[in-house]
């Protein structure tokens, strides 16, 4: 009643936004609360409340294991992430090898060695062992190839190990590899 009258503010007066800042006012602590609010719904028994927990495990492990086998980088296992083992990857499911096709031929080699014949057995003792030798070659040029390639499309990367990972990848058999193979055989590994 007795005080000076001072002009009219605006209705919407212009925010300063801080430099960094996050270009609004933090709410009320109530506001946030109310917002942030939900109904508690406890389980009636324990058992119901671990196979809720199971539900949700089992739900949780099924997006990881999707991530996985798409090769979602947020999901991968330590020894699958980088650019370096995406390279590697790519390199081994471009092209065809002996080592995935190893456990078809022991396959038959198994079932040549029940056979009666003199011939299936003198292949079956000389086969196992040429075999594995052709893998062990074919895994240490794949490991030279991939280290080679790795050092020129990714020199700041640590390329340590990558020629094991490789070789062991391209000993699977392609269907079952983890994560699922990105590229066609014969395809250009992507960069």
């Amino acid at each position: 009643m007795f005080k000076r009258r001072t002009p009219e503010a605006p209705a919407n007066p212009p925010q300063v936004v801080k430099p960094g800042g996050k270009g609004r006012p933090t709410p009320k602590r109530r506001d946030a609360e109310k917002l942030r609010r939900q109904p508690i719904t406890a389980p009636a028994t324990r058992k119901e409340a671990y196979k809720k927990l199971r539900e949700k495990q089992a739900t949780d492990r099924a997006k990881v294991r999707q991530g996985m086998a798409k090769g979602d980088e947020a999901h991968l296992l330590k020894r699958d992430k980088g650019p370096v083992r995406k390279l590697a990857r790519d390199y081994v499911d471009s092209r065809r090898t002996f080592g995935s096709y190893l456990m078809y031929a022991m396959f038959a080699i198994v079932l040549l060695s029940m056979m009666p014949i003199p011939v299936a057995r003198l292949l079956v003792l000389f086969a196992p062992p040429l075999l594995l030798f052709v893998v062990f070659a074919e895994g240490i040029m794949l490991s030279r190839g991939i280290k080679r390639l790795a050092a020129e499309r990714y020199p700041e990367e640590s390329a340590k190990g990558v020629g094991m990972y490789a070789a062991m990848r391209a000993m699977q058999i392609r269907r079952l590899r983890i994560p699922n193979p990105q590229v066609k055989i014969g395809e250009k590994e992507k960069v």
